[in-house]
């Protein structure tokens, strides 16, 4: 059973790591779920449910995974914490960088600077599935997977089916079984 921590102790880890990443909501979600995970304050099962209904829900989904995790270790005041502790501060910083951008934008040297951000975007992004699916790994991760990918990639399926399908698949598979 995971322990609960102090409502300061998790919006401290929330409002360090929120603040801190820097690409969007999964390597923001890899870092929480070394932290969650790693102190005991929710288990790798609720992690994973709760990344996957946020990936579903509408709006941003760092803010309902906050939102999920925050609720699984301290009920709604873990909820408020989480979200506040990650969008206010980061809210601040992304209209000063719009700001800057629309300063730097002609500047060849800060057009680099943001190709080479987007390429590490990306490895941590994977890094986040990777360690999502480390786990799972199987026959069944791998189909499912790749379908997703594929799915999304070069069908241009949207969240919802697929996920309904893979959930669909997932519980027959196990029936099977």
């Amino acid at each position: 059973m995971p322990h609960k921590p102090s409502l300061r102790s998790l919006t401290g880890v929330y409002l360090r790591i929120g603040n801190t990443t820097f690409g969007g909501g999964d390597p923001t979600m890899a870092l929480l779920q070394r932290e969650l995970i790693g102190r005991g304050w929710i288990t790798r099962e609720d992690f994973a449910l709760a990344y996957s209904l946020a990936r579903v829900t509408p709006g941003t989904n760092v803010l309902a995974f906050c939102a999920a995790t925050g609720a699984r270790v301290l009920g709604l005041a873990g909820a408020i914490a989480a979200v506040l502790a990650v969008t206010v501060p980061s809210a601040i910083l992304a209209v000063l960088l719009t700001r800057g951008f629309e300063t730097w934008r002609a500047h060849p040297w800060a057009m680099a600077a943001i190709g080479g951000t987007i390429a590490a975007v990306s490895g941590m992004m994977w890094a986040s599935v990777w360690l999502l699916v480390k786990p799972y790994l199987g026959l069944r991760a791998l189909l499912f997977s790749g379908g997703a990918f594929l799915a999304a990639w070069k069908f241009h399926v949207t969240p919802v089916p697929v996920i309904l399908i893979a959930a669909l698949a997932g519980y027959l598979w196990t029936t099977k079984e």
